[in-house]
């Protein structure tokens, strides 16, 4: 699975979120990461996409001093 990065990036999020004592957090990343594995194992949404190239996002926010 080429994608399957996103595993990890959740496992980590979710064991900073046990360590840090915010388990409804911990609970939605563990939700999280069962939908993502069950999505990357069915090929949901992949049919004709290159994911090796995750592009740009360029988003503004009017009034935010962050845009």
């Amino acid at each position: 699975m080429a994608n399957d990065w996103i595993l990890d990036v959740l496992a980590d999020l979710k064991a900073f979120a046990q360590k840090n004592g915010l388990s409804a957090l911990e609970h939605q990343l563990d939700v999280s990461e069962s939908v993502a594995a069950r999505e990357l194992t069915s090929g949901i949404g992949i049919t004709g996409q290159n994911f090796e190239y995750t592009g740009n996002l360029h988003r503004t926010n009017a009034g935010s001093p962050f845009a």
